[in-house]
């Protein structure tokens, strides 16, 4: 299983994320970006709080295969260098 989580401090809200993997990034009203883990994907939305992912590695959210490569190239493009994947064995 992957997970990403973007690290809000390092975050410069250019929303280049949410423009290539919009299922799994979106923008708050502080001008951030958080990672969210789709219904379509996993059956329910899941936004921790209701409102949004926590800040910070704590707001990690598991991604499907499909989604990989997109959110690869979000990292990738991503100008802060703010977002991060990790495999669970």
């Amino acid at each position: 299983m992957v997970k990403v989580w973007i690290d809000q401090d390092l975050c410069t809200g250019d929303g280049l994320c949410e423009e290539i993997a919009p299922d799994v990034f979106f923008g708050m009203d502080d001008g951030l970006y958080y990672v969210k883990e789709s219904a379509d994907k996993f059956g329910t939305e899941k936004l921790f709080d209701g409102v949004a992912n926590p800040a910070g590695a704590e707001g990690m959210a598991r991604i499907k295969e499909d989604q990989l490569e997109s959110v690869i190239e979000s990292a990738e493009e991503c100008p802060g260098e703010c977002i991060f994947l990790e495999v669970d064995a």
